[in-house]
């Protein structure tokens, strides 16, 4: 997934969720919009180099997006969660998920479920049952483990259960993790954090429901990023 034109700044503050305080190189002090509702533990800590985007368009009030952070050890975070769902398409559309590339049609935003839900990704094949797809987004990481979530996701509980059902209906049905950090190699659920959220996700497991995990490359070009992707599955901690 190639990135938008990228600058750098330092991070001052995030605040009211979705805003945060930048410095620039000049020292000019400038407010971004975040697109992030997470707890964003560890992505977005005081003095962490920011890479933002600008928007051109017109009725936007802060026309500039945080896109990633790189942390002190130089590793990099895509922070804007609205990417996630790009970057699984691409991976989809390049049969990069093994465990679906057997798939050619992919639907996204479709209406599912019993809890007026819309799944991210529904995709078809020719004699293959239909295989309903849910993206989750992995930003959390601690040494080389990714995690989710960073805070307590009663939407994600929803999707899990939404998930099951379709699974019963005769369906596939896939939570995809997707790396959007490149430090971790393994991955599990934060039960730390939402105990709830691992609890339905095991139990729809054992019924039947699939769970993934890969990991996420970044492009880096004359000290820049310009490109994600996801590379290869991780080993999934139960």
């Amino acid at each position: 997934m190639k990135l938008p034109a990228l600058q750098s700044a330092k991070l001052i503050r995030r605040y009211k969720r979705f805003l945060a305080d930048i410095e620039l190189p000049n020292g000019e002090i400038m407010t971004i919009h975040c697109a992030n509702t997470g707890a964003m533990t560890g992505c977005g800590e005081k003095g962490d180099t920011v890479w933002y985007s600008h928007s051109d368009s017109q009725t936007r009030k802060y026309p500039h997006s945080w896109e990633l952070t790189q942390l002190a050890n130089g590793q990099l975070c895509c922070i804007n969660t609205h990417r996630s769902n790009q970057l699984v398409f691409e991976a989809l559309k390049n049969k990069q998920i093994k465990e679906l590339a057997m798939y050619d049609d992919i639907y996204p935003e479709v209406k599912y479920g019993e809890e007026n839900s819309r799944i991210d990704f529904l995709l078809k094949g020719e004699g293959l049952p239909d295989c309903y797809v849910e993206v989750k987004s992995i930003t959390l990481v601690k040494g080389n483990l990714g995690m989710f979530p960073d805070a307590v996701t009663t939407r994600g509980q929803k999707h899990v259960r939404e998930l099951l059902t379709m699974k019963k209906q005769g369906y596939r049905a896939v939570v995809l993790f997707a790396g959007l950090h490149n430090g971790f190699d393994r991955f599990k659920i934060a039960e730390y954090i939402d105990p709830d959220y691992d609890r339905l996700l095991k139990e729809a497991i054992e019924q039947g429901v699939e769970a993934y995990a890969y990991a996420g490359k970044f492009e880096i070009l004359e000290g820049i990023p310009t490109a994600l992707s996801l590379t290869e599955s991780v080993p999934y901690m139960k």
